[in-house]
């Protein structure tokens, strides 16, 4: 017998020893588990032999067939299994077959009678065969006789309830770890959610608040400009300004967003507006930018682009003074190319403040695009910005 026969076959706790037909095993766990099951038909078609080889026994190879049968009817009918090996049981001291069957029943059965009615009958089949000394009842060989058929089919049934509890308890163990790890998740997204909603609020109450401001005064300096220069920039700054709060508005409507039931998203900015950002940067710069069936990139990957070609042209705005700019968006062999080069500023940079995080967010697009991020001086005074992504196509094959 083993300790790790199946329970049940449908929401009965299940063991690692011999499935029913039809599940796949892991080779070695089948090669163990056969072994087990010929060693054990072995052992208990040598003990029935050996029993009726004795004599004086009643229809001995009808009992033995039948055994053998129940034992290989165990998994899918353990009850009519154990049946089957009870007239053997009757008619000899052949003990292997019920036991083997009687600790099936027990690791098998959800249904505690049918336990104990099972081991009873394999006690009163043992019992029924011991000749008693009706002189003597208290006889000692009988009474030991008595208790070793008593223990023998004591041990079986105890061992199955026992490995059918573990069973049924690692069971539960884990659908408890489950339900843990489930109410973690959720209270991990409702962390989230309580997080992105005050950053909301944030930038919302403060940034939005501020730009609004930023694009009234330069309005105002627009209407008042005294000079045709003046002019043109304020209605910069008030274009930009106004650019900022849409995106600042699409921003938190996305940090608002916490599931499919929440208002639908504006379409994100790719490929499609990448000119009329270079054309929109207030620098010299120009484009060159292949065709969107060239380039093969999904959505996503379209929006790492178009935020690592808005940071370089920002960063050139604060810091490169003067110098001209080329986008290059091309594709080179298996991958997407996107180059932005400046060359060396003829004015001294800007000062204005910086989070220095506009790198450390390109990296972090690029990584869950599936690409990588170069940046540095390219040895003339400018600097080169350079994104590598995987097309789509290659993406699906993987």
């Amino acid at each position: 017998m083993t300790a790790g026969h199946a329970v049940s076959e449908s929401s009965e706790p299940r063991s690692e020893g011999l499935q029913p037909l039809g599940l796949i095993l892991p080779q070695r766990a089948a090669l163990r588990t056969l072994a087990v099951e010929v060693a054990l038909l072995g052992a208990a078609t040598l003990d029935s032999l050996i029993e009726i080889t004795s004599g004086g026994r009643v229809w001995p190879w009808a009992a033995v067939g039948l055994a053998l049968a129940g034992m290989l009817l165990r998994y899918r009918h353990p009850v009519t299994g154990f049946v089957a090996t009870l007239p053997g049981l009757v008619t000899s001291y052949a003990l292997i077959a019920t036991l083997v069957t009687l600790y099936t029943v027990a690791l098998r059965s959800s249904h505690r009678r049918t336990v104990i009615l099972a081991a009873t009958a394999s006690a009163v089949g043992f019992v029924v065969k011991i000749p008693v000394n009706l002189d003597d009842l208290a006889d000692r060989e009988t009474l030991l006789s008595v208790v070793y058929g008593l223990l023998s089919v004591a041990a079986p049934t105890a061992l199955g309830q026992l490995v059918r509890a573990q069973e049924t308890l690692r069971q539960q163990l884990q659908e408890l770890d489950d339900v843990h790890r489930t109410e973690r998740t959720l209270r991990d997204q409702q962390v989230l959610e309580l997080e992105r909603n005050r950053l909301a609020r944030e930038m919302h109450d403060v940034v939005s608040h501020q730009v609004s401001l930023i694009a009234v005064q330069a309005g105002a300096l627009q209407v008042a400009a005294p000079d045709a220069a003046t002019g043109d920039a304020a209605r910069t700054i008030r274009r930009l300004a106004v650019a900022t709060l849409s995106e600042l508005r699409h921003m938190v409507a996305v940090l608002r967003t916490t599931g499919p039931d929440g208002p639908p998203l504006q379409p994100q900015p790719g490929l499609a507006q990448l000119r009329s950002l270079v054309e929109g940067a207030e620098v010299d710069a120009t484009l060159d930018l292949a065709t969107d069936t060239d380039l093969d990139l999904d959505p996503h990957a379209q929006r790492a682009v178009y935020r690592t070609v808005q940071e370089g042209l920002t960063n050139v705005r604060k810091h490169a003074p003067g110098s001209t700019v080329h986008v290059r968006v091309v594709r080179e062999g298996p991958a997407v190319e996107v180059t932005v080069h400046n060359t060396r500023p003829t004015g001294p940079p800007l000062g204005l403040p910086g989070s220095r995080q506009g790198l450390v967010g390109l990296r972090e697009r690029a990584d869950l695009a599936g690409g990588t991020l170069t940046a540095g001086p390219d040895g003339d005074g400018g600097y080169r910005l350079v994104l590598r992504l995987p097309t789509s196509r290659r993406r699906d094959a993987s």
